[in-house]
């Protein structure tokens, strides 16, 4: 089997918040066509953990690397190269829903921007919202809206904290089946969830997060998918 490139590495990070350790000494690599899911209680530091993986929080000690470049989220290579959807997003709100479409595509030089906003909106579910403003959307369309902002745009790396959040159940079934898709794609993938659905169908690999203790981590698993990967 031909071997697959290295997307993101994570060497020895940590975390602290004031004198409370949330995430302790934690290492990751991540290839192409890998699907990570960590799993664990609310408080165990998953969220601190994607936070430092894309930038947006830096670790105490440690190293972040995507393609063998130091982490930083103003780096324009890497945010050419990774999406993400960790936080609620903070849409503009006087653009609609094909508004916010539009300029991610055209932002990241999408070809064809119009035909693959539409087939996005489709998928996604929201055609007949699509002149709405953000603000006038229920919860589950904000989500889709924004797992949307990552799908309709170019990526090689997709992180999301529990995409599964406000979706029911047809909406995560259609979730693991997109993320399924991505990584036989060659996408590589890092996911927080409490959705044990969503994890066995996707997952390649599965890190138990354990909260502020030595290594942070309680287990490693190999995930349902990995036969597909």
């Amino acid at each position: 089997m031909a071997s697959r490139s290295v997307v993101l590495t994570a060497s020895g990070i940590s975390k602290t918040f004031g004198e409370v350790p949330i995430v302790s000494d934690f290492s990751l690599t991540v290839h192409a066509g890998d699907a990570v899911a960590l799993t664990g209680r609310n408080g165990a530091g998953k969220s601190t953990i994607l936070r430092m993986l894309i930038g947006a929080q830096k670790p105490d000690t440690g190293r972040v690397e995507f393609e063998g470049i130091r982490m930083s989220e103003t780096n324009p290579e890497i945010r050419r190269g990774m999406a993400s959807v960790i936080d609620d997003l903070d849409f503009f709100p006087d653009l609609s829903v094909v508004e916010h479409l539009d300029l991610m595509a055209r932002a990241h030089g999408v070809p064809e921007p119009d035909a693959h906003v539409d087939a996005v909106l489709a998928e996604v579910q929201l055609v007949p919202q699509s002149g709405q403003l953000p603000g006038t959307l229920s919860s589950g369309q904000r989500r889709r809206l924004a797992l949307a902002t990552a799908f309709v745009r170019p990526r090689r790396l997709l992180v999301l904290d529990e995409p599964e959040q406000r979706l029911d159940v047809e909406g995560v079934a259609w979730l693991a089946d997109r993320l399924v898709e991505e990584r036989k794609r060659g996408l590589a993938i890092i996911m927080a969830s409490h959705e044990p659905h969503l994890v066995d169908a996707v997952a390649t690999r599965r890190i138990h997060v354990v909260g502020p203790e030595p290594a942070g981590v309680a287990a490693e698993a190999p995930g349902a998918g990995e036969a597909d990967a």
